[in-house]
């Protein structure tokens, strides 16, 4: 998700030093709120927003999913960005699975961050929530995201449904701490490290975090309250990519997802849900991965393998 050049991770001319070996993401900078409240600038409004997501990108991937599981499609419509990004960052050009910019007719993400502030210097990512009413960025950050789309258009003819129940959320919190901070950052601290001190320390996290898992899961279906949260969405965008992309790319190749048979049967089990199905697109993790980071890849070739059967019933239906 950009590319590392003498120790400086750059994407579209703004840089984030590598430290002693590890990456250091920046925070999001657009952490505004849509609400039903009346007095938000951000009125949650049926058509108003528009959501700009890559396919391959974990973390634009947990918004389409809640956008599926609340029934959004209707409410807040879709641009896709294509599988590479090279020099000029996210780009609407045409291939496989784009969807153009139908809002601000773009052809660059960047273009859509200057439009909402000028002056703006943030890191361009995805996902992006746009208010067509104010052509401003209301959020880049897809936590955040992700806990719009579960309740703020409750009102607005949202699906029912609550991933981030009250009585759950102390325990969803800190099981989303421990998965991003050592899991799904993980990974790309893992790939992007500079040292062997670094990569070792990262990567041992890793798998820390998947034996972990791997025991909470060998005995419940999901991981907090016996139902499926935005914790599972948070972690299952990053098991989906891991045999196929992280393993290999980025050395966490300690072990398989498949060697983990709680872990593996858990994401095959999610994978099968018909509200996140089709949000997987592994012609674009894979070719974005492999693709886009040449100081990993230097000659960018996308591995055939390896053979994933995501349709393996996963027989987790039977545990609470």
């Amino acid at each position: 998700m950009g590319e590392l050049i003498a120790g400086i991770w750059k994407r579209n001319g703004i840089e984030s030093v590598l430290e002693d070996g590890q990456l250091r993401r920046p925070p999001s900078v657009f952490r505004n709120w849509s609400a039903t409240d009346t007095d938000s600038p951000f009125k949650a409004e049926p058509g108003r927003y528009h959501l700009y997501v890559s396919l391959a990108c974990p973390w634009a991937h947990r918004t389409l999913i809640m956008r599926n599981l609340k029934g959004l499609a209707d409410l807040i419509d879709v641009s896709v960005v294509h599988w590479l990004m090279g020099e000029d960052g996210w780009t609407f050009d045409p291939g496989h699975g784009v969807i153009p910019d139908s809002v601000n007719g773009t052809k660059l993400l960047l273009e859509i961050y200057t439009i909402s502030d000028p002056d703006c210097t943030s890191r361009v990512t995805v996902p992006v929530l746009w208010d067509k009413m104010h052509r401003r960025i209301v959020s880049n950050e897809s936590a955040d995201i992700l806990r719009m789309f579960n309740s703020a258009f409750d009102g607005c003819g949202a699906t029912a449904g609550d991933y981030y129940p009250e009585e759950h959320r102390d325990e969803i919190n800190a099981v989303n701490a421990r998965v991003y901070a050592t899991l799904n950052n993980g990974v790309y601290r893992s790939g992007f490290a500079t040292t062997q001190t670094a990569y070792e320390e990262a990567v041992g996290e890793v798998f820390e975090t998947l034996n972990w898992l791997e025991q909470r899961l060998a005995r419940q279906r999901y991981l907090v309250g016996g139902t499926l949260t935005e914790t599972d969405i948070r972690l299952f965008t990053t098991l989906v990519r891991f045999d196929p992309v992280y393993h290999g790319h980025f050395k966490c190749n300690v072990r398989a997802l498949v060697d983990y048979p709680a872990l593996w049967a858990y994401t095959r089990d999610l994978f099968g849900h018909p509200a996140i199905r089709p949000t997987v697109d592994f012609a674009h993790i894979k070719s974005h991965y492999y693709g886009s980071h040449p100081s990993l890849n230097p000659n960018r070739i996308v591995p055939v393998g390896p053979d994933c059967d995501f349709d393996f019933p996963s027989g987790r239906e039977t545990l609470a």
